[in-house]
């Protein structure tokens, strides 16, 4: 995110337009950021990256549950992602 260091999360849902994730970070509604992530098609490793915007942070178990929405994903993003849920 903006100002802060990378840190990692384990992906829970995604969709055309965005997705979750579960991470120790603790983030606030608004925040921005450039979000790198991989999705595996036809069973390789494809790392994406995208600015992204946080819709929403919930502390649930040990961790927090974060929905980030993306912010003018580029036409490879929104095919990976089209594919993958395919």
């Amino acid at each position: 995110m903006d100002g802060m260091p990378p840190f990692q999360g384990r992906t829970i849902d995604i969709s055309p337009q965005g997705l979750s994730l579960e991470s120790d970070h603790k983030l606030q509604p608004g925040q921005t950021g450039q979000m790198m992530y991989e999705i595996f098609l036809d069973g390789k490793a494809q790392v994406l990256t995208c600015r992204c915007k946080v819709s929403h942070c919930i502390f649930s178990g040990d961790q927090f549950k974060i929905g980030f929405h993306f912010v003018n994903p580029d036409a490879a993003v929104t095919a990976a992602v089209a594919k993958y849920m395919r």
